[in-house]
């Protein structure tokens, strides 16, 4: 395997993007970053499919920052966007715990799918990748519900709920990308980084 850069040293791209997760996933595989998010209209478009509203996000994300840095600041820069989806609808970010506790009722029991695009632009262009995951959950009860949009983890997570953490003893199974799952699926993204020269080709 080709060595990767140290997320410690001199920044290769930017991160179109708030989240520590994907922050986090980033400096996993070594890759140095600066974290810039944008901020965009994330509005769902009338009948819009989800791999669609999450590839036109990741890649709005990415453009909107590549086209506000001055040119002599300019690298790369890396969007994504994440959407859990449940019988064909998109589920957000819940507004509050009655928003929760319906939104896990709707995953109880079953499986539903994680879509997550990571997108990059640079000098060469832009270009996206689509992950698509599935994520079965167990049958959860009002009181667990309750109790974890108590825990605070909810709040600001898609779909209500985190797969890296307390929201794990949920899921019964994983079928896909776990790191898709959290935000940032890393084989897609190192795909992108590779084909853009950021890093070395990797070779399993």
């Amino acid at each position: 395997m080709s060595a990767l850069p140290s997320s410690s040293a001199k920044p290769l791209i930017y991160l179109a993007s708030a989240s520590p997760r994907r922050s986090a996933l980033l400096a996993q595989i070594g890759v140095a970053h600066r974290v810039a998010p944008v901020d965009i209209d994330e509005s769902v478009g009338d009948a819009e499919p989800p791999e669609k509203y999450v590839t036109r996000l990741a890649t709005l994300k990415a453009d909107t920052l590549w086209h506000s840095l001055p040119a002599e600041q300019r690298l790369p820069v890396l969007g994504s966007d994440t959407s859990v989806v449940v019988d064909g609808s998109i589920l957000g970010k819940p507004a509050d715990e009655q928003d929760c506790v319906r939104m896990l009722q709707l995953l109880s029991g079953r499986t539903h799918q994680v879509h997550t695009a990571v997108a990059m632009r640079s000098a060469a262009g832009s270009d996206v990748r689509l992950s698509v995951s599935d994520v079965t959950f167990r049958e959860l009860t009002l009181a667990e519900m309750r109790a974890y949009w108590r825990s605070g983890e909810p709040a600001d997570k898609a779909g209500g709920y985190a797969v890296q953490g307390r929201g794990a003893v949920f899921i019964r199974h994983i079928a896909g990308s776990y790191s898709g799952i959290m935000g940032l699926p890393l084989f897609e993204t190192a795909e992108l980084l590779a084909a853009h020269q950021i890093i070395s080709e990797v070779q399993g």
